[in-house]
């Protein structure tokens, strides 16, 4: 079973949520809800991988799941 990290990003403006699989390349999805971002994300994974085989492509491994900090900056 593979296993990639989802980067669920809130739209404060639209509501909602934008995901991105940075172990993906180009994969982003949302949902209206963080359980509808968090599906349509499982769904786009599994539609990706299933491309990339297709077409012969490699498929990534996410060796380490990539980490996030927040850092202030004063504009």
């Amino acid at each position: 079973m593979r296993r990639y990290t989802r980067l669920l990003i809130p739209d404060p403006d639209e509501g909602g949520y934008t995901v991105r699989v940075p172990a993906l390349t180009g994969l982003t999805t949302e949902g209206d809800t963080l359980e509808e971002a968090i599906a349509n994300a499982r769904d786009a994974i599994g539609l990706w991988i299933s491309t990339a085989e297709q077409h012969g492509e490699p498929i990534p491994e996410e060796e380490l799941p990539p980490q996030t900090i927040t850092i202030e900056v004063a504009a």
